[in-house]
C-alpha cells in the first residue's frame, strides 16, 4: 500500500492564534507552507472569551502588529465593542481591548489565510514527527501520510489528549466539543521532549433572551475607538458598538459553590492538570478569596447574530445541576438558561525551559515552538510566540540570523524569557507588573519600537517602513521646537493657565516647560502655541509622552544600557559547569539544567546567585583571557 508523500518547506502543527501567525509569516516570507488543523472550520477559534487585548496583552497586539502580524488587523474588521484600559493611570498601562464577534473573527482569519500565496491549509491529524540525527524532517498523519520538511513549527493549543470536563462528566474532546488530538504526545515523549499536564476553564454561555439586564450594569465602548493596528484608517473603526454588563455574585452563590465544592473535579482529585492561577475558576474564587462577599460577573455578547453570552469572571467545572443553580443567584440570571456548559479542559504541553529564546527546541534543529502549547495562557501570548516561532524557523530555512526580543525591547520579549528562564508550574499569564522598563514598553510606540524589525524581517513592506520613518522625524522636530518655543506672561497666556488651575508665570517660560506640569498637556496649550504646526494625533501623543516622563523615560534607558551590557555577555555553548571553581552546587544544577545563552539570561534563572553571576563573569574574563593568551 502506497501513502501519500508532499514536500514543504515549512509545516505547522495547529491552526489557533499561534498557528494562524507562524503559518502567515512563513507564507509571507515566501516559503511553502503547510498547516495542519483536526478541523478547518476551528481556524482561529476563540474557546473561551470572546475578546482581544485586556491589560498588557494590549501590548502584546500591538507589538505583534509592528511585526508585521495578522491579529490587530483582525479584530479592527470585527470587534463589536472596543475600550482603552486604565485611562485614569500613566500611559506606561494604558491597554487597549475589544469584544470580537467570534464567528467573524474566525471566518475573516481564515479568508486572509486562504488567500495567502504559497500556504496549504490541510485538515488532519499529524500524529508522528519525523527526526533524523537531531534534525527534524517531516511528520506524518493519521491516515498514514508523510510530509517533509525543513522546519516545524508545533501549536498544538490544548488539543493534546484533551479532556473537558464538569461534574463527573469526562469527555476526551478538544474545546467546544472538537476532535482532541491523541496521538502526538507519545511521539513527543520517544523524541525525549519533557511533557506538563495543564488545565484552564471557560464559562457557561448563556442565551441572551433570557437574561433581565436591568438588574445590571450596562457598560459602553470608547465613544472615540482606537484601532489595534497601526496601518489601521482610525475613521474605519467608528461603528455602532454592542454593550457589554456587570452584575456580581453574591454570599448566595458562594453557599452554593461551598456546599458542592466535593462534586467538584478540581477539588475531588479528577483532574490533574495544573491551573491559571491570574485567571482562576469561580470555585477556586471562592476558596481562595474567602472573606470577599462578591465577585465581579461580565455578561459579554458572543457575536452580532448569536443570541450566546459568555459569563466572563464565572468559569467553571461544577455539575451541570449546580451550574444551574449557581448562575441562576446572580442578579439577572435567576431565569438564564445555559446554551453551553461550563468546563475545565485539560491537555499537554511542553516545559518551554527546553526551548532557546529562538522558540527552537535545544535538542531537535528546525523545530520550533509556540503558544498554549508552550505552558502559557490567552490567545494574545499564543498569538505572539506563534509570530516569532513562524519568523525564526523561515530565517533558520533562509539561512538568515534570527529574531530574539529582549526584555528591554518588548512585551513579547519579557513573554518569551519568563517561559524559558523561569520555572513555570501553572499556565503563564502575560501582565504589565513582569514587565521592568514598562515605562518604555508602552502600547502606543510599540511601532516606534518594532517596525524596524518587521521590515529587517522582510513582513513590514518599504512604503509602510517609510511612513514610520516619516512619523519618526515629526516626533523630533516637535519635540525639538517645543523645547525651545518660549512664552511669556501675556494677558492671554495667564487667563489660560488660570481657566486650568495652573500656577500664573513670573518669567518667560518654555513650552516643554508648561507641558511638564501635571495639570497640563500638550493639547490644551494650543492657543498659547503659535507655531504649532498641524500634526497628527499619533505624533502629538508622542510628543506628550516623550516630555512629560523625560526624567524617567532617561532613567529607565540607562538601567536598559546595563541590562543589555550582561545580555551581550554570551556563555559558550560548550561550557562544562563542572569546570566553573566556586559555583554553588545549585546554581551548577541550574544552569546545567536551562543552558542559557547569556549573562543576563543566567542572572534570570531561579537559584543562580549574583554571586554565582560573579563568579560566571570571572570565569568568562579568564577563558578569553585563555584565548589571546
Amino acid at each position: 500500500m502506497k501513502n501519500l508523500e508532499q514536500f514543504f518547506d515549512i509545516i505547522v502543527v495547529g491552526a489557533g492564534h499561534a498557528g494562524c501567525e507562524a503559518s502567515l509569516a512563513c507564507a509571507r516570507l515566501g516559503l511553502n507552507t503547510v498547516m495542519f488543523t483536526v478541523s478547518v472550520d476551528s481556524i482561529a477559534l476563540m474557546p473561551c472569551n470572546p475578546n482581544v487585548g485586556g491589560s498588557s496583552k494590549g501590548h502584546l497586539v500591538r507589538e505583534l502588529d509592528a511585526l508585521g502580524g495578522e491579529m490587530g488587523k483582525n479584530i479592527d474588521k470585527t470587534f463589536i465593542q472596543s475600550k482603552m484600559l486604565n485611562q485614569s493611570k500613566g500611559p506606561a498601562v494604558h491597554s487597549l481591548r475589544a469584544q470580537a464577534d467570534k464567528q467573524a473573527y474566525s471566518t475573516e482569519m481564515r479568508k486572509t489565510l486562504e488567500n495567502t500565496e504559497n500556504l496549504t491549509i490541510r485538515q488532519g491529524e499529524v500524529t508522528e514527527l519525523l527526526v533524523e540525527d537531531g534534525h527534524i524532517t517531516g511528520v506524518k498523519t493519521f491516515s498514514g501520510a508523510t510530509y517533509h520538511a525543513k522546519a516545524v513549527v508545533l501549536c498544538t493549543g490544548t488539543y493534546l489528549k484533551a479532556r473537558c470536563i464538569y461534574g463527573d462528566v469526562s469527555n476526551y474532546t478538544g474545546p467546544n466539543g472538537l476532535q482532541a488530538a491523541n496521538y502526538l504526545t507519545d511521539s513527543l515523549k520517544k523524541l525525549g521532549i519533557e511533557m506538563f499536564r495543564f488545565k484552564t476553564g471557560t464559562p457557561a454561555r448563556i442565551a441572551g433572551n433570557t437574561i433581565d439586564y436591568s438588574k445590571m450594569e450596562e457598560q459602553f465602548g470608547d465613544e472615540r475607538v482606537v484601532p489595534f493596528s497601526f496601518s489601521t484608517d482610525p475613521e474605519s473603526v467608528q461603528i455602532e458598538q454592542k454593550s457589554c454588563w456587570l452584575t456580581y455574585t453574591n454570599e448566595k452563590t458562594h453557599e452554593i459553590i461551598r456546599a458542592n465544592l466535593d462534586r467538584s473535579p478540581l477539588y475531588s482529585g479528577m483532574i490533574e492538570g495544573t491551573g491559571p492561577r491570574y485567571c482562576p475558576s469561580i470555585e477556586d474564587k471562592v476558596v481562595r478569596f474567602a472573606d470577599k462577599k462578591r465577585h465581579q460577573v461580565f455578561i459579554e455578547p458572543e457575536g452580532l447574530y448569536t443570541n450566546e453570552m459568555y459569563i466572563g469572571g464565572m468559569s467553571s467545572s461544577l455539575p451541570e445541576d449546580v451550574q444551574y443553580e449557581m448562575y441562576h443567584s446572580v442578579p439577572g440570571l435567576e431565569n438564564a438558561r445555559i446554551v453551553k456548559n461550563a468546563y475545565a479542559i485539560e491537555y499537554d504541553c511542553i516545559n518551554p525551559r527546553q526551548l532557546y529564546p529562538t522558540l527552537e527546541f535545544k535538542k531537535i534543529k528546525g523545530l520550533f515552538s509556540g503558544g498554549q502549547f508552550n505552558g502559557s495562557s490567552g490567545y494574545e501570548e499564543a498569538a505572539a510566540q506563534g509570530l516569532i516561532a513562524g519568523i525564526n524557523a523561515a530565517m533558520e530555512v533562509k539561512g538568515r540570523e534570527q529574531l530574539i526580543l529582549d526584555r528591554s525591547e518588548a512585551y513579547i520579549g519579557v513573554l518569551i524569557d519568563d517561559l524559558v528562564t523561569k520555572e513555570n508550574h501553572e499556565p503563564y499569564r502575560m501582565m504589565t507588573s513582569r514587565a521592568e522598563y514598562r515605562l518604555l514598553l508602552r502600547q502606543d510606540n510599540a511601532d516606534l519600537r518594532l517596525r524596524k524589525k518587521g521590515w529587517e524581517v522582510g513582513l513590514i513592506d518599504d512604503e509602510t517602513y517609510h511612513k514610520l520613518q516619516e512619523k519618526e522625524r515629526r516626533i523630533q522636530e516637535e519635540i525639538e521646537r517645543v523645547e525651545h518655543a518660549t512664552v511669556g506672561g501675556s494677558a492671554e497666556v495667564q487667563s489660560l493657565l488660570e481657566s486650568l488651575n495652573s500656577t500664573l508665570l513670573k518669567s518667560g517660560t518654555t513650552i516643554a516647560e508648561l507641558i511638564r506640569r501635571p495639570e497640563l498637556n500638550y493639547k490644551v496649550l494650543a492657543p498659547i502655541d503659535k507655531e504649532r504646526p498641524e500634526l497628527p494625533e499619533d505624533v502629538c501623543e508622542q510628543v506628550e509622552i516623550n516630555i512629560k516622563y523625560d526624567g524617567y523615560i532617561r532613567r529607565q534607558m540607562k538601567q536598559v544600557e546595563q541590562f543589555k551590557k550582561l545580555e551581550q555577555k554570551k556563555l559558550p555553548e560548550d561550557i562544562d559547569y563542572e569546570d566553573v571553581g566556586s559555583l554553588r552546587i545549585e546554581a551548577r544544577q541550574k544552569l546545567e539544567a536551562y543552558r542559557p545563552v547569556s549573562i543576563g539570561q543566567a542572572s534570570r534563572i531561579s537559584g543562580v546567585s549574583p554571586a554565582d553571576i560573579s563568579v560566571l563573569l570571572v570565569y568568562l574574563e579568564s577563558r578569553s583571557g585563555h584565548k589571546h593568551g
